[in-house]
């Protein structure tokens, strides 16, 4: 891949020579990472710094974004974060995979590089509290309590987890579990790793579940499971959801089709997007020859947030407590500003608006909104 810095709005020559900003970008752009997600927040990076430039840059200097693969790979984000730190990067932005993000975060934090995380969703995304850290996602404890709660309105009362292990997967069914058992509802937690296809049908039988969630990495095992479960008769009153928001991309659709559909999940998009988020929808809709997931819009406001930041303090790193908590910013789903919350150690979006949805089975590329929070 090349890594050479973007411009966007400018030319190569142009940025050199004016002195650009250069901002380090994380993202999942090979596997293991999930790629389609890695090219949706790249996207809406990207044609943020494009809108910054031709709005008169920062200080009237480009804004310039130096891209790494992060491959989903903790150790090479972390590594990425150093390298670009080293370059003077004025921050760094990006990456969707929680445990990566986590990564980033500590070594921006050791480092005292302000990174603004744009997709990852793990609670903590350090071991204490940081001033250099803030995220644009939602917090995964707020977003999967929404979920919980949608599946307890809809009945469900007995639900099943496939989970690989992993730091992400664990929290999620932690939340889960401790937000249903209050209300009425049990967890049942089945190994992904243990159980093919056909005995994770079987089990999801004899534990008498009403729904299966899926906490687990796509295409596999998310998707043989879902077609095992879609062909098992005893099984067709089973709902099937993906709180992480597997069924977004159009990698889903495609491999699955109509098994892909009324399987909910989380997305983080208000009801009516304003005149800004129409014409930047409109705008990713081109750039990507495909519709925008919620993905590519966090990396949009990732980059209009974090804009306003360094306009503040004129395109340098600064002290850390100067910099987020003071910064306000007009993003494609709302105003978007930074606070402290309890038990998150970075600064926080308070809050991204929050759906529950799915594909429409009447036709798999339309979404409908089930609830929202």
């Amino acid at each position: 891949m090349d890594t050479t810095p973007i411009a966007a709005g400018t030319g190569h020559a142009e940025a050199a020579a004016g002195g650009g900003v250069r901002v380090g970008a994380l993202v999942p752009l090979s596997r293991p990472g999930w790629v389609e997600a890695g090219r949706q927040l790249l996207a809406g990076l990207e044609l943020g710094v494009g809108d910054v430039n031709r709005g008169g840059g920062i200080s009237g200097r480009p804004l310039e974004l130096v891209v790494r693969d992060t491959a989903a790979d903790p150790a090479k984000a972390a590594a990425a974060v150093e390298e670009l730190a080293g370059t003077g990067v004025a921050a760094v932005v990006g990456e969707y995979h929680s445990v990566v993000a986590r990564a980033a975060a500590a070594q921006a934090d050791a480092l005292g590089v302000p990174f603004l995380c744009s997709s990852a969703v793990l609670d903590a995304l350090t071991d204490e509290p940081t001033e250099w850290v803030a995220r644009i996602a939602p917090a995964q404890s707020r977003g999967w309590r929404i979920f919980a709660d949608f599946l307890l309105g809809a009945g469900h009362r007995r639900i099943a987890v496939a989970a690989e292990p992993s730091v992400y997967w664990a929290a999620g069914a932690r939340i889960l579990r401790e937000h249903l058992a209050p209300r009425g509802g049990t967890l049942v937690e089945l190994d992904a790793r243990a159980l093919g296809p056909a005995a994770l049908c079987d089990e999801l039988v004899a534990q008498r579940a009403t729904a299966l969630l899926l906490l687990v990495g796509t295409p596999e095992p998310a998707v043989p499971i879902v077609t095992s479960v879609r062909h098992d008769p005893r099984l067709a009153d089973v709902l099937i959801g993906a709180p992480a928001g597997q069924p977004e991309f159009a990698e889903w659709a495609s491999l699955l089709g109509g098994d892909g559909a009324a399987i909910p999940f989380l997305r983080y998009l208000p009801e009516h997007l304003s005149p800004l988020g129409a014409r930047v929808e409109a705008a990713l809709r081109e750039r990507l020859d495909e519709a925008a997931s919620f993905v590519a819009f966090e990396g949009y406001d990732t980059i209009a947030v974090l804009a306003e930041a360094l306009r503040a303090h004129h395109g340098t790193r600064t002290k850390a407590a100067d910099f987020w908590p003071h910064v306000t910013a007009e993003g494609t789903r709302g105003t978007i500003s930074f606070s402290r919350q309890p038990a998150l150690t970075a600064w926080q979006w308070t809050w991204p608006p929050i759906q529950v949805a799915d594909r429409d089975p009447a036709n798999p590329t339309r979404f409908r909104v089930l609830h929202t929070g």
